[in-house]
């Protein structure tokens, strides 16, 4: 089934003056809502459990060890993925990546309903190998697939999907730990993972229905640009060139940063009964799906050029993470001289709720904005795929730190919440230097319509696309660090 849109593209990424038979499961649209569905079922219902409070655990101490497993695992497979999904292809590597999740869930299962501790471990390998093919697949389909124009729009599409699944979970897991027993602090009912293995199973499956990028057809009738690496060695070539980049090594401050909170985590466990933490995971979506759309729409505003709207989506994001953790300072000070275990039902519950949703409303913000950023960094999907790799990796392994430093009880949790705030700190000026020195290989074709059924006017002028000599001369960050390089 196939209907007419848009225009005929010649492998240069230009349009033609004639149109073409766009086939409705090639289009950028139904590919959004592949890898939101697959993102959706697969780490969305992990981040259902993980907003429980340590997987719904009792205790928050095996599980944030098995999760500084997984992002330790999958770190490194994030930055090696890239390689691997460029010679196998985006769809396998996705499907690959969604395969561990399940095991990740039945081990918790396991140990909710028996008090197995072995298979959450095993689990969490598991899941950490899918989960490093998974990032370093996903963030370039979401982001390379769309054209240019509509990037912040679709990065929405792909975020509200994520979100959705922990939505889903959260209603899930507060409609059976709903009940005046579950007023106490303790761990959720065993019956909520089944749910999730049966949801998570669909995931893999799922992922095969992903187009591949030469056969994407984007609505402006401009082509995904694949440039791939004759083999596997010189793909890791290409990743070390990567590496080098000036601007990708100044922004791993950031993604270690923005990614290092695990402590809100053990802070719901500390200081809110199950039924509240259920009610907390369901709720604080709508903060992030909220942060996302307000960011994205943003990063979509035609009225200001690309740049302008990076650099005041880098002073917005500062602001919101000033407000959230010096709100979340003086919270933290009030419980550790007076620990609470908060009900929703208790007057105090809504303060320490929004410590969680102004973390997580201000990390939201700075997700979007990262991977905007880097997506304006290349317009070739196979650069875009190392580049994810990478920063992915980076953002895994200050999981895996983060979680580690949080499997021992911190009084009052004042160290996690120093060392998040020195990496905050940190941070800000190599990010700024990127920002300052970023000039976007981006280009805003004229709007088109998502409607798949539209038809595109005939002779209508090519977008402009920068060449390689141009992309060389404007690419300032492809300036490595090293001899010349300048900071």
């Amino acid at each position: 089934m196939s209907t007419k849109s848009d225009l005929a593209a010649p492998a240069d990424g230009t349009t033609a003056g004639k149109t073409q038979k766009r086939t409705w499961y090639h289009t950028t649209l139904f590919n959004a809502f592949v890898i939101g569905g697959v993102g959706f079922i697969a780490p969305g219902l992990w981040n259902a459990m993980s907003n429980l409070g340590a997987g719904g655990a009792q205790e928050p101490y095996l599980v944030n060890a098995a999760n500084s497993l997984v992002f330790g695992i999958m770190g490194f497979l994030c930055l090696f993925g890239a390689p691997l999904a460029n010679r196998i292809g985006l769809s396998w590597t996705l499907f690959l990546g969604a395969v561990g999740y399940p095991l990740y869930s039945a081990g918790l299962y396991t140990n909710n309903r028996y008090g197995n501790e072995w298979f959450v471990l095993v689990g969490a390998v598991a899941c950490g190998f899918s989960a490093g093919l998974f990032w370093a697949s996903e963030g370039a389909i979401a982001l390379g697939y769309p054209e240019p124009g509509k990037r912040g729009r679709y990065m929405n599409i792909w975020l509200w999907f994520r979100t959705g699944g922990p939505l889903i979970g959260g209603a899930i897991v507060l409609a059976l730990n709903n009940d005046a027993h579950a007023k106490a602090k303790g761990k959720v009912g065993y019956q909520v993972y089944l749910i999730f293995i049966a949801l998570q199973c669909v995931a893999a499956p799922l992922a095969l229905l992903l187009s591949p990028p030469e056969k994407v057809q984007r609505a402006d009738g401009s082509r995904v640009v694949i440039k791939t690496e004759a083999s596997f060695a010189a793909e890791c070539r290409a990743l070390w060139t990567a590496c080098k980049r000036r601007d990708i090594l100044l922004l791993l401050p950031v993604f270690w940063a923005a990614y290092f909170n695990q402590y809100n985590s053990n802070f719901q466990t500390y200081y809110f009964g199950v039924r509240a933490r259920a009610l907390i995971g369901l709720v604080i979506n709508f903060g992030t799906m909220l942060s996302s759309q307000l960011m994205s729409s943003l990063l979509d505003y035609k009225g200001l050029p690309v740049k302008k709207r990076i650099t005041i989506g880098f002073y917005y994001t500062i602001v919101l993470h000033i407000v959230a953790w010096t709100y979340g300072w003086v919270i933290q000070e009030k419980y550790t001289r007076n620990p609470p275990a908060y009900d929703w039902e208790d007057k105090g519950f809504v303060e320490g709720f929004f410590v969680l949703m102004l973390w997580e409303f201000s990390r939201q913000a700075l997700q979007n904005w990262l991977y905007y950023l880097v997506a304006t960094m290349t317009d070739n999907i196979s650069e875009l795929t190392r580049f994810s790799g990478i920063l992915r990796g980076q953002e895994s392994f200050a999981q895996a730190v983060s979680f580690g430093l949080n499997t021992k009880k911190w009084v009052g949790g004042r160290v996690p919440l120093a060392v998040n705030t020195i990496l905050l700190g940190l941070a800000v000026f190599p990010t700024w230097l990127v920002v300052r020195d970023h000039v976007p290989i981006d280009r805003d074709a004229k709007a088109t319509s998502d409607n798949e059924s539209s038809h595109a006017e005939e002779g209508l002028a090519s977008p402009t696309v920068l060449g390689l000599d141009e992309k060389e001369k404007f690419a300032v960050a492809k300036t490595s660090v090293g001899g010349g390089a300048m900071l």
